[in-house]
C-alpha cells in the first residue's frame, strides 16, 4: 500500500494546526512554505480537512485557518481511511470470490492480518502523541513564527 501525497499532506496540516492551536490563525502561504506543500494542493486538502470539520477559517488581515477538531482524537487511521478509503494490502482480502485460490489460500489470512495490523498502528497514533513525542518540533525549521505576515500576501 501507497499512501497518496494527499493523505500525507492533510496529516502534515494537521500536525502544524495543532502545533499552532493556541496562537494566531496560520494562512496557507504559511503552512506551504513550512511544509513544503503546493499552495493549490494545500487549497484542496484544507478544503476537504474544513468540510469534515477538522479545521476552521477566519477572514481578514489576520486570518487563516485553525484546527478544530481535538488533536487527542485525531488519529492517522482516520485521516488515512478519509482520503484512501479503507483499503486492503491486496485485493483477494475484501474479495476472496475474486480469486480461484482463496478456498485453499494461507496467504491470504497473512495480508488480512497485515492489513489489519497496519490499521491498528495507524489508529493508536493520533496527532498530540506525535507532538508530544516529537517536543512540537515537527522538524528544524517547522516554526511560523520567524516568518513575516507580509511575506504570504
Amino acid at each position: 500500500m501507497r499512501l497518496s501525497s494527499k493523505s500525507r499532506y492533510a496529516v502534515r496540516v494537521l500536525l502544524e494546526l495543532a502545533r499552532h492551536k493556541e496562537g494566531d490563525p496560520i494562512q496557507v502561504g504559511v503552512i506551504s512554505r513550512l511544509q513544503d506543500i503546493p499552495v493549490k494542493f494545500l487549497e484542496q486538502i484544507i478544503r476537504d480537512l474544513k468540510k469534515d470539520g477538522y479545521i476552521t477559517s477566519f477572514r481578514g488581515p489576520k486570518g487563516g485557518y485553525k484546527l478544530m477538531a481535538d488533536p487527542k482524537a485525531i488519529t492517522f487511521g482516520e485521516i488515512v481511511r478519509k482520503f484512501e478509503g479503507e483499503s486492503d494490502l491486496v485485493e483477494c482480502v475484501a474479495d476472496p470470490e475474486g480469486c480461484k485460490l482463496s478456498d485453499e489460500c494461507r496467504v491470504r489470512t497473512v495480508w488480512a492480518d497485515a492489513t489489519r495490523n497496519l490499521y491498528e498502528s495507524l489508529d493508536s497514533i493520533t496527532i498530540a502523541s506525535l507532538l508530544e513525542t516529537s517536543g512540537g518540533n515537527l522538524n528544524d525549521a517547522c516554526d511560523a513564527s520567524h516568518f513575516k505576515r507580509e511575506e504570504f500576501y
